[in-house]
């Protein structure tokens, strides 16, 4: 005889031919739900992997995975740091930097700036920002005493400069003269202008040479710290814990994860709810499950009463119609997989194809940082997307199949 009996007769319930069409097609619709709340989970979850992916690129284009500084925000002996540092296995490289807010003003037009004093030529070891470039030459126009600088795309333009044109940096260090105490200001010559697609840093960030904001600033041959290059930038917390340790207390180290740690937290904060709102469609799928397993039961309660006279246990029965739910679940669950990894891959080919067949943009560049709708599928994050939904299924035939194993054969049978 075929064995196990239970997954033989519902995988033989499940291919019959049922007399109530209805049950059919609320089967079919409940398959179809799972598969389109998978396929929607996966999709949704891999475009918003790849929106978080893209975002880290461009954030960390402009900063570094992490940073040294001392205990007052100032190095004294920055290169004999450069060099230990150099000898550090987990650092694949380092630049010197100074950082203070400023003023910038040309004519009339003043705005708020975050001033960063770099070397040009140890930069790219750590950044994308020579990439960035829009107009202009290279970062490597910033010459030590010629005062030039480099804008953001979008300070530029609300300070209405272009290339060759001058601003006024004005710090808070204060100046003592004749005529009083004035702050201290000086003229740069504007020499480029980079775009990294974040307006926080297009709006808020210009660059000098380093020598040229020591001197302004009065640091003298200090720097504000040193940034690092790290060899996994997913690891950065645990190699600047043990930096620390290697370094001493005497400096401050701190890692991309803890400046923009509000941003990725929410984030990761939408991935979640996005998961339990979508995971909702599934669970309604379910809910057709049992609607489904209910009625087949109250169709074949003769059936059932006669396979409990043939000597069918309680359990056995149950079975029955677990195996037909979970094969709903299962089916509808590979579906979903296989249609969502599809689109999850496809996306970034699909949708520029919807734009241009509506003529519209959905993701428009004047206002968006980011314009195209990037995807990054994660194998792991679909395998827990598809054990959910079967799961979801499973327990859904549990209810419907319980009550088929409560049929009594004298009472089923009675007015047959």
């Amino acid at each position: 005889m075929y064995k196990p009996l239970p997954l033989f007769i519902g995988l033989r319930y499940t291919r019959a031919k049922r007399r109530n069409h209805f049950i059919s097609f609320i089967s079919m619709i409940s398959m179809l739900g799972i598969a389109l709340g998978v396929t929607a989970l996966i999709t949704v979850i891999s475009v918003m992997n790849g929106f978080e992916k893209e975002l880290r690129e461009r954030i960390l284009g402009m900063t570094s995975h992490a940073t040294v500084t001392g205990l007052e925000n100032k190095l004294e002996d920055w290169k004999g740091l450069q060099q230990q540092l150099a000898t550090t296995e987990d650092v694949l490289g380092s630049a010197p930097y100074i950082q203070f807010e400023a003023m910038l003003n040309r004519e009339s037009l003043v705005s708020g700036a975050l001033i960063t004093g770099i070397l040009p030529e140890e930069e790219k070891a750590v950044s994308d920002l020579h990439g960035m470039m829009k107009e202009g030459g290279s970062l490597n126009d910033l010459h030590g005493g010629e005062y030039n600088i480099v804008l953001g795309k979008d300070l530029a333009f609300s300070l209405g400069v272009g290339i060759g044109q001058k601003v006024t940096v004005i710090t808070p260090q204060a100046a003592v003269t004749p005529a009083g105490i004035l702050p201290r200001l000086r003229r740069f010559t504007v020499v480029g202008v980079f775009d990294s697609g974040m307006y926080e840093y297009d709006r808020g960030t210009a660059y000098v040479h380093i020598q040229d904001a020591a001197r302004l600033f009065k640091l003298g041959d200090s720097v504000s710290g040193l940034r690092l290059k790290l060899t996994d930038l997913f690891d950065a917390p645990f190699i600047s814990h043990q930096l620390q340790q290697k370094l001493g207390f005497d400096y401050w180290i701190s890692d991309w994860t803890k400046k923009h740690a509000n941003f990725f937290r929410a984030v990761n904060t939408e991935k979640k709810v996005m998961f339990i709102i979508l995971m909702l469609i599934v669970l309604v799928a379910a809910f057709n499950i049992v609607s489904t397993l209910v009625m087949l039961v109250t169709d074949k309660q003769s059936d059932i009463a006669i396979l409990r006279t043939l000597g069918l246990t309680p359990g056995q029965v149950m079975w029955v119609f677990i195996v037909q739910g979970a094969l709903i679940g299962l089916i509808g669950m590979l579906l979903g997989v296989v249609g969502g990894v599809l689109l999850a891959t496809n996306v970034e080919t699909i949708v520029p194809a919807i734009e241009r067949l509506f003529n519209t943009k959905f993701l428009s560049p004047d206002v968006y940082p980011i314009s195209e709708l990037p995807s990054d599928l994660r194998i792991p994050q679909v395998i827990t997307v598809a054990v959910i939904s079967f799961l979801i299924a499973l327990l859904a035939t549990l209810y419907p199949a319980w009550k088929a194993s409560k049929t009594q054969p004298a009472e089923a049978l009675r007015y047959e």
